[in-house]
């Protein structure tokens, strides 16, 4: 989910005849969903297939996967409404083949089969230049500043596309290489190996988080959510302690756990106000917080209690690191790590909307849209 202020749109720079070649054979038109206006829902149109611009590929997109930010699209909240500039294609989680390239593009090629990263930045900024991409002074988001993917074609800057061999890595699982790499970036953003974890909030990224430490060799993986279908996904996919905080007190089982320490580690997946606390109480003295979880609003925590005498550390995870987490998540698919147990869906494009209601009802886990075929 992504919540910061609003952006101007880029505009994508006119073919020229050049460019306008290596199309040749391709469709001029294409279906794609689309936020036409403010106002709750989505809309699958045909619109012209994008022009592909200087530095820029097109992808035939294979699949995608809904995501947080999608929902909150797709129902128009506030969050939506004081960020999007429809109409706008939407979508940013997806992996296809790439069919044109710009001017100027030497890698990937033509025929590559590819994973986009959402994340388009400036390259200038100081945080760029700094080698910290994913928090660009002038970040841009696919799918929210500009046309996204949950269509049949998407244009994006050559060095968003992330090379994949389709041999080793299913289609499902590079649709979801994005919030994979959120995974990735919260769990192995403290040392994890030997360590005690917990998961706070068990959706798609948590879950895929709790696979990731199990790979990584984290010696407990703890995880707590309020939705049974989501408790058993995560036993499916490891956690050694599985806990509801509606009927569990999850720091006196975390302490239990860990021999009346706490853990050394939590996730705070859920953003939850009620997750938070828990995580922190449940934390051993000079642990480490990772908050992915983003609150719909200002959250009271004890500071002097729960994080100041305990000399906590909590850090803020935004995104991937570009591209450090995509070779860490590709090295940890390489070496078995299974995230499929969280893909619970898989839709045609245009059963969108089924798709959205499964989310919205909270009876979903990670949802695909299949655009190829």
């Amino acid at each position: 989910m992504i919540r910061s202020a609003a952006r101007p749109t880029t505009p994508v720079q006119p073919e020229s005849r050049a460019q306008a070649g290596l199309r040749t054979g391709l469709p001029t038109n294409m279906r794609a969903l689309v936020k036409e206006a403010p106002g709750p829902g989505l809309a699958l149109r045909t619109v012209p297939v994008p022009p592909v611009g200087p530095g820029e590929v097109l992808v035939r997109v294979a699949a995608g996967g809904i995501c947080g930010t999608d929902l909150h699209i797709y129902t128009w909240d506030a969050w939506a409404a004081g960020r999007l500039r429809p109409p706008v294609i939407v979508g940013h989680e997806f992996c296809g083949t790439v069919v044109a390239t710009g001017e100027g593009v030497t890698t990937p090629a033509v025929g590559d089969f590819i994973a986009g990263e959402s994340h388009l930045a400036c390259g200038a900024c100081r945080e760029c230049r700094g080698g910290r991409e994913h928090i660009c002074e002038r970040l841009q988001v696919l799918g929210v500043d500009r046309d996204g993917a949950f269509a049949e074609y998407v244009a994006l800057p050559a060095r968003n596309a992330w090379r994949l061999d389709p041999q080793r890595v299913p289609v499902e699982v590079a649709a979801v290489m994005d919030p994979l790499g959120n995974a990735v970036h919260s769990a192995l953003a403290a040392d994890p190996v030997g360590r005690a974890v917990a998961v706070i909030g068990c959706g798609p990224i948590g879950l895929m988080a709790i696979a990731v430490l199990r790979l990584a060799g984290a010696a407990l993986v703890a995880a707590s959510d309020v939705r049974p279908e989501r408790r058993a996904l995560a036993r499916q996919l490891g956690a050694d302690l599985v806990l509801d905080p509606a009927a569990d007190d999850v720091p006196a089982r975390l302490r239990a756990a860990t021999g009346g320490h706490g853990v050394d580690i939590v996730l705070e997946m859920s953003g939850h106000p009620a997750g938070l606390r828990d995580g922190l109480r449940g934390l051993r003295p000079g642990g480490f917080v990772a908050l992915l979880g983003l609150p719909a609003g200002p959250v009271e925590v004890d500071l002097a209690g729960d994080v100041i005498a305990k000399a906590a550390r909590l850090q803020g995870i935004y995104g991937r690191r570009i591209w450090e987490t995509w070779e860490q998540a590709t090295a940890l698919l390489s070496r078995g790590l299974e995230i499929r147990p969280v893909i619970t869906h898989r839709l045609p494009l245009a059963r969108f909307a089924e798709a959205f209601a499964l989310l919205a009802e909270g009876r979903a886990g990670k949802v695909i849209l299949t655009v190829e075929g």
